[in-house]
C-alpha cells in the first residue's frame, strides 16, 4: 500500500463520509445530504499547522479517509527535452488496522490527512508488478488523487492534447485513443503514443 497524505489540506469530501448503496462515495456537490456532510466534518480533526511547512500558523485539517473508495492517481512530469509526460495508477483506498495506521502516520505528520492507497498490480507490467514498483516508476513522491477510476479518460485527453501516457494500468479494452495512432505501430502501443505524440505536435498552451 501507498501512504498518501497531503500536506495540510484536502477536501473532506475524502473522508469517505458520503455514501452510495452502502460504499463510501465522493458525490457531486448537490447529492450531498445535510447529514453527510456534517459526517465528513466531524471526522476531521483541526491540528495546529507545523510551522516548518507554514510559517504563518493556522490549522490542519486531519482525517483518515475509509476504504473501499475507487481512486485514479495521476502524475504530469515535464522533461526535459521532451515535454510533458503522463503516469496513471488507478487504484483503491484501504482500511488497515488502527495500531498500525498510528505508527505509521506519526512517523510523517499525523497533523495532515492521510489515504491508504493499493494501486491495481499486473504481472505482465514492470511498473505494476508490485506496488514498490509503482513507486520506483513514479516521477516523485508527489501526485493528484480523484475518486473513480478515470484514468481511460485521462488518456484520452492527453492524446487529444498531444502528451504522451508514459505509464498507467488502465485496461487496453478501455483505451480510446485517436485513430491515427495505430499508424504508428500496434505492438506496442505505449511507443505508438509517444511516437504520435511527436509526430503531431503539441496543441496544449495554444490559443
Amino acid at each position: 500500500m501507498i501512504h498518501l497524505i497531503n500536506s495540510g489540506s484536502a477536501t473532506l469530501d475524502a473522508t469517505g463520509q458520503q455514501e452510495q448503496d452502502g460504499e463510501p462515495v465522493m458525490k457531486p456537490y448537490w447529492e450531498i445530504t445535510a447529514q453527510e456532510a456534517q459526517a465528513c466534518l466531524d471526522a476531521v480533526s483541526w491540528y495546529p499547522a507545523s510551522t516548518g511547512y507554514f510559517r504563518g500558523g493556522g490549522y490542519s485539517s486531519g482525517f483518515l479517509t475509509r476504504g473501499g473508495m475507487p481512486m485514479t492517481m495521476s502524475r504530469l512530469n515535464l522533461v526535459k527535452g521532451l515535454g510533458p509526460v503522463l503516469q496513471i495508477a488507478e487504484g483503491w483506498t484501504v482500511d488497515i488496522p488502527g495500531d498500525v495506521h498510528k505508527v505509521l502516520n506519526d512517523r510523517t505528520d499525523p497533523t495532515w490527512p492521510t489515504h491508504w492507497f493499493v494501486p491495481r498490480l499486473s504481472e505482465d507490467d514492470p511498473a505494476f508488478k508490485d506496488v514498490y514498483s509503482v513507486m520506483a516508476n513514479w516521477g516523485a513522491n508527489h501526485a493528484s488523487l480523484c475518486f473513480g477510476h478515470v484514468g481511460a479518460d485521462l488518456i484520452s485527453l492527453a492524446s487529444i492534447l498531444r502528451i504522451p501516457v508514459c505509464m498507467h494500468n488502465v485496461k487496453e479494452s478501455q483505451l480510446l485513443r485517436p485513430s491515427a495512432w495505430t499508424a504508428f505501430g500496434t505492438q506496442d502501443p505505449q511507443g505508438a503514443d509517444f511516437r504520435a505524440c511527436v509526430n503531431f505536435g503539441p496543441i496544449y498552451g495554444k490559443l
